[in-house]
């Protein structure tokens, strides 16, 4: 073969290379939008509290958006002070033979693609658990996923419309998609539970000022369970943070890895059971 046709080949096999890495490092699958969260260390950018972050930049602040409060729990303007799973059942309904159905309607915003990410969410439930997520026929109380400004959700059932949000751009993971409709089922956040001041210090001096709201510890029920540092409620080591500095950090163990679930744990799924006595 003559030396001019292998250096050829040579140059179109690099281009090829190069295009391909290109194509990669592109991936919309891996970077949303190429954005970075200019208060998280690089490492942590895909936390679910990471994720939720970045997204919610804006949350709340259309029209006809709810207040939201903790990150991403929206509640009722004028009631930020009670829950209102304590003045009535917000639980969703057991059935006769033992199940939760719990109807839902998806906005015909998302993609293909998004839209099999949140029906593979929705459906991981039915895996482990008595929650069934069921398309919505004439039913009065549903949860209708939109994408609005952000990552939020209601806690427990509201009565009626319920709108779950996961914005097109940022919210659309499959870890997000359980953290959001577990808040839909009735749950907080981790760091929010009764008792973990035992098990994490909340670094207030770290926090984005106007934003130590989030770190409210409330009077949940815990069901028996333990605190889990995986959890898919657990929010990541610099949620909030102002200045890269970390906003929570474990107890006894400031080692103990934090908030990188990518999907429920263990313990995620059996308060779930708890809660709703399901036979598992």
């Amino acid at each position: 073969m003559a030396t001019s046709t292998v250096i050829l080949l040579v140059c179109l096999l690099g281009t090829l290379n190069t295009v391909q890495c290109q194509h990669e490092e592109a991936n919309p699958e891996d970077v949303e939008n190429n954005g970075e969260i200019d208060s998280i260390p690089v490492e942590e950018n895909y936390t679910v509290s990471a994720l939720i972050e970045r997204a919610n930049k804006n949350a709340g602040q259309e029209l006809d958006d709810p207040e939201i409060v903790e990150g991403d729990i929206a509640v009722y303007t004028g009631l930020q002070n009670a829950d209102p799973c304590t003045s009535r059942g917000c639980k969703w309904q057991r059935s006769s033979n033992g199940n939760v159905y719990v109807p839902y309607v998806i906005a015909n915003q998302f993609s293909q693609r998004e839209r099999a990410i949140i029906e593979k969410g929705l459906q991981s439930f039915a895996q482990s658990t008595c929650i069934r997520f069921t398309r919505r026929t004439s039913q009065k109380d549903y949860v209708n996923i939109q994408s609005r400004s952000g990552c939020w959700s209601y806690v427990g059932r509201r009565g009626g419309e319920q709108v779950v949000s996961l914005a097109r751009s940022g919210c659309v993971y499959h870890q997000v998609v359980q953290h959001e409709l577990l808040h839909a089922l009735g749950f907080n956040h981790e760091q929010c539970r009764s008792d973990r001041d035992s098990h994490v210090r909340i670094l207030y001096q770290n926090i984005i000022r106007g934003l130590e709201y989030a770190f409210n510890k409330i009077n949940t029920n815990n069901l028996g369970t333990p605190y889990d540092y995986g959890s898919v409620m657990q929010y990541g080591r610099y949620a909030f943070s102002r200045n890269r500095q970390a906003t929570i950090v474990p107890y006894p163990n400031p080692n103990s890895v934090i908030g990188k679930a990518s999907q429920m744990s263990r313990m995620d799924i059996m308060r779930i059971n708890r809660l709703y006595g399901c036979r598992r």
